[in-house]
């Protein structure tokens, strides 16, 4: 029964809005849909699930660990219990209202992601779903979960990522680039990113994620080049830091925000992380931001339709998604795994998201 109180209450309640305010059968719930970014703010999340597999075995890929007889006994109820839980992250970072975007990354394939919608009380809602199977050695990929209400794609691609023959072998997720206009006219350009690891060690690995890195610079600036007043939204789990060279030297990102030009991009995590001292992940009693989000300058501007500022970016450190830290001082993220060790949780990683906000 472990945390369960705190989202019991406000999950029912939530729930039992979404049966009224759906919108699918009512044109009057459509106009409220349309209308409603005017009067609250339109919420972006990302989040890392540590590892949403299903029990099936894919050939094509690594996922035998995450298999009924498999070195994690990955079984059908735990296999639920690990949808139920990142359903209701999902509701609880939308507070009263669910977030419009969703980037999710380590889930395995399309099926995880419509059992999620199918199978939780999320099919009451208009989520849909972007995916495209990845390259990944173990076949987890990124996906974007969007709410067709408030949402419309107008371009969708994966940026294939292969390495020159100076960094090495190997393969790793695609960048998902999104392009789409929310329901009061506003084009928004999403990218949803899962950086390679640090696996191996984090000098040893850092060109590829500088790589990946430059590859999302590169596609942004083509965006920017023809529109410097796009608006770009950069999330994903970089696996590095706001302050590691990935993001300083090849995305650029910045991390002062007091001369905003609108074709730039800056990082908000930075100002999260450095300024509000919160972190997405815990490493040796360490908290830290390898969950990102970044924006381009046009979204930060005083002039501009829609916008937000380093405020209105937060991470979701509930206390249901947290435990004790037997090892070091506070509270650690309350994960699936420790290790190969069956633990129940929800993640390694926390939520992040930010709000946009109409003028």
């Amino acid at each position: 029964m472990k945390k369960t109180l705190f989202t019991f209450i406000p999950l029912c309640f939530l729930l039992l809005a979404l049966s009224c305010t759906t919108g699918k059968n009512s044109a009057n719930n459509d106009s409220k849909l349309n209308s409603e970014f005017t009067n609250t703010s339109y919420r972006i999340m990302f989040y890392n699930t540590e590892n949403l597999f299903d029990t099936e075995d894919d050939p094509e890929t690594s996922d035998s660990e995450f298999l009924p007889e498999g070195a994690r006994y990955w079984s059908d109820s735990r296999y639920k219990q690990k949808l139920s839980n990142i359903y209701k992250v999902i509701v609880a970072v939308g507070e009263w209202d669910l977030p419009k975007l969703v980037g999710l990354s380590e889930i395995e394939n399309r099926k995880v992601l419509n059992d999620l919608l199918n199978y939780t009380p999320l099919y009451k809602t208009d989520y849909k779903i972007i995916q495209y199977e990845s390259p990944d050695a173990r076949g987890i990929d990124v996906a974007l979960l969007y709410r067709s209400d408030y949402f419309t794609p107008v371009a969708q691609r994966a940026i294939r990522v292969v390495w020159p023959a100076s960094i090495g072998s190997g393969t790793t997720r695609d960048i998902l680039y999104v392009k789409g206009v929310t329901a009061n006219g506003d084009t928004l350009n999403v990218y949803v990113n899962h950086w390679p690891s640090r696996w191996g060690g984090q000098m040893e690995t850092e060109e590829k994620r500088m790589f990946v890195a430059k590859m999302v610079k590169n596609h942004s600036d083509s965006i920017l080049n023809d529109n410097p007043q796009a608006n770009i939204i950069i999330m994903g789990d970089l696996n590095d830091y706001p302050t590691d060279r990935s993001l300083t030297e090849s995305l650029k990102a910045n991390t002062s925000f007091d001369r905003i030009k609108s074709d730039k991009l800056y990082n908000l995590s930075y100002y999260l992380q450095e300024v509000k001292k919160l972190g997405t992940h815990k490493y040796n009693g360490q908290w830290g931001i390898l969950d990102q989000i970044i924006v381009s300058g046009a979204l930060l501007d005083t002039v501009g339709n829609i916008y937000t500022t380093p405020d209105d970016a937060h991470v979701f450190n509930a206390d249901f998604l947290l435990e004790p830290d037997d090892k070091f001082p506070g509270k650690r993220p309350d994960r699936t795994y420790i290790g190969f060790k069956y633990h129940g949780g929800y993640s390694d990683h926390l939520p992040t998201y930010i709000d946009l906000k109409k003028r």
